[in-house]
């Protein structure tokens, strides 16, 4: 790894244009669980299942409810040294004049938590603490709104199981009885979030399953890379497979461009870990720990 660290820090340190794709896997050493891993269920609602547009259509009180449970989980997560290494990254870039751009598949807010508004982040599938309108005729956004309950009958509606100080989170048990959940409230739609300027519900500011992914980000990730003055030089692939479109369709373009790819997740190929692929470095381990030692050449 010793001397894959020091290519790797070599190039980044003469790189004038760099892509970051950063998954669920950085925020893992968070404390937030993968949200399509085995722990994709909530008071046995499969999540993917609350997130789509249908189901806050039929219930929206039910997905307010399990977005409340998402917003709560990520507010009481803290930012890693993974997402501040990425932030110094970027000031390190501006400061030299050069380009840096991260494509964060998160919506957990974790890197406005350490600074509200950065605009070399684009959180391409969202942010929970983002509030939209639902409203056809209004355009009233709200972000890095962290009030934690948005209203004052969504209280409670954030812990999963009842009693939940008394559960071991490792073992989800308890000492004398397996955890019940906390019951899903009957909200009436009128106790949800609305719009201070139309006074409709407001949704989570997320990208739905079924929901196109934010062309205005799209178009300038598109524009980043294809600007023919300043190709990108590296593609950082961090806490993801970067097999899902996308997420897949940039790093095939960057190097087919001739940019190089360096990897940071704790399911790599071994083949790439030992640096036996081209104009590939592999760092396999907690993106966490790894990303302040190899981000730290400047």
């Amino acid at each position: 790894m010793n001397n894959q660290l020091k290519e790797f820090q070599i190039y980044l340190k003469n790189s004038k244009k760099v892509i970051a794709l950063v998954g669920a896997g950085l925020s893992a050493s968070s404390g937030l669980p993968v949200f399509r891993g085995s722990q994709g269920l909530w008071k046995n609602y499969n999540m993917i299942d609350l997130a789509t547009p249908d189901s806050f259509y039929i219930d929206p009180s039910l997905v307010w409810q399990f977005y409340s449970w998402r917003r709560y989980t990520s507010l009481k997560a803290q930012p890693n040294n993974g997402h501040r290494a990425l932030i110094n990254l970027v000031d390190e870039f501006k400061s030299k004049n050069r380009k840096v751009l991260i494509i964060s598949q998160n919506v957990d807010g974790l890197f406005n938590r350490i600074r509200p508004k950065i605009d070399e982040i684009y959180d391409i599938h969202g942010n929970l603490f983002t509030l939209k309108c639902t409203s056809f005729l209004c355009n009233y956004i709200e972000k890095n709104n962290f009030k934690q309950p948005l209203t004052p009958a969504l209280n409670e509606t954030e812990h999963e199981f009842e009693h939940e100080h008394e559960i071991d989170e490792s073992t989800t048990t308890t000492t004398k009885n397996s955890p019940k959940f906390h019951p899903v409230k009957s909200l009436d739609e009128s106790q949800l979030p609305h719009c201070p300027i139309c006074k409709s519900l407001l949704r989570p500011g997320v990208v739905w399953f079924g929901e196109s992914l934010p062309l205005d980000l799209i178009t300038k990730i598109d524009n980043f890379i294809e600007d023919e003055d300043s190709i990108p030089d590296l593609v950082l692939v961090i806490g993801t497979s970067g097999t899902v479109y996308p997420a897949n369709s940039y790093v095939e373009r960057i190097k087919l461009k001739g940019g190089k790819v360096a990897i940071f997740n704790t399911d790599i190929d071994d083949k790439i870990v030992q640096g036996q692929v081209n104009d590939t470095w592999g760092f396999k381990g907690d993106a966490a720990e790894l990303l302040p030692i190899a981000l730290d050449c400047f």
